[in-house]
């Protein structure tokens, strides 16, 4: 069951409350130790993984739904938001372990083995962009776990979640060549090394380090700070940040770094 703070009773008894057949879906990205991460959650039910996700409210945008979701999961605002696709398929939701009768025994929650949840939903796929040590996740009492994985060794996971985060790193991968998302996944102050690590990470490929500062710095984005950080032996590179104003205006008219 795709829910974050939505309470499974709420949803019964203040049905009308919520959006019937469409959803949203959020692919949570963070970035730690060289490693692009998701964070996941595995509903109570089951014993597979989904994306954070959840219910739309008659009173609140499609996007207002993808910022509260994504708030109560991280419990951090202002985080980076894209929608990249919808997904549509009759029979995206049907999964062996999504239906009353195991609900019912697994929660005690008498549930209509028609109720209008588990009908042919539309989601609204998003992905969100943290930096990975603020983050204080929690999950909802109709989850076992909530925590981050590994891009590169995903769990099982329900409906067609392995699907939405598939296209999720698609769009993040062009994305990132046209717009300056790296300022969600990183620290405030960085290195040369740690942005281009994190650039290669996520486009998966080699990237030549003096080509791609060149660029970097080319488009006005990040700024040479006077701080150093000492990290070894004759090893005090300098330290960068994002110029907020730079930034802001690649966000909306984007800019050229396809390496």
């Amino acid at each position: 069951m795709n829910m974050v703070e939505e309470d499974l009773e709420d949803i019964i008894k203040y049905a009308d409350k919520y959006l019937r057949n469409v959803a949203v879906d959020n692919v949570i990205f963070g970035y730690h130790d060289k490693e692009l991460k998701i964070l996941l959650q595995r509903p109570f039910v089951v014993n597979k993984w989904t994306v954070t996700g959840g219910y739309i409210r008659k009173t609140e945008s499609i996007e207002e739904a993808a910022h509260r979701i994504a708030f109560f999961r991280t419990g951090l605002k202002n985080l980076y938001f894209r929608q990249f696709l919808s997904f549509g398929n009759p029979k995206r939701v049907n999964d062996s372990v999504f239906n009353a009768k195991h609900i019912r025994e697994k929660s005690g929650t008498d549930i209509p083995t028609d109720y209008w949840i588990f009908d042919y939903f539309v989601s609204v796929g998003f992905y969100t962009l943290t930096e990975f040590s603020q983050v204080e996740f929690k999950k909802s009492r109709y989850e076992e776990e909530c925590k981050w994985w590994s891009v590169s060794d995903l769990p099982p996971l329900m409906f067609d979640h392995k699907l939405i985060i598939s296209e999720a790193l698609l769009a993040l991968r062009l994305h990132i060549a046209h717009y300056p998302i790296g300022y969600k996944l990183l620290p405030k102050k960085f290195t040369l090394p740690e942005i281009h690590a994190l650039y290669e990470t996520i486009l998966e490929k080699k990237l030549d380090e003096r080509n791609f500062a060149k660029r970097l710095m080319a488009t006005g984005i990040i700024t040479k700070l006077k701080e150093t950080r000492h990290i070894g032996a004759h090893r005090s590179p300098f330290l960068y940040k994002f110029n907020k104003t730079e930034y802001n205006k690649g966000l909306k008219s984007g800019i050229e770094l396809a390496f």
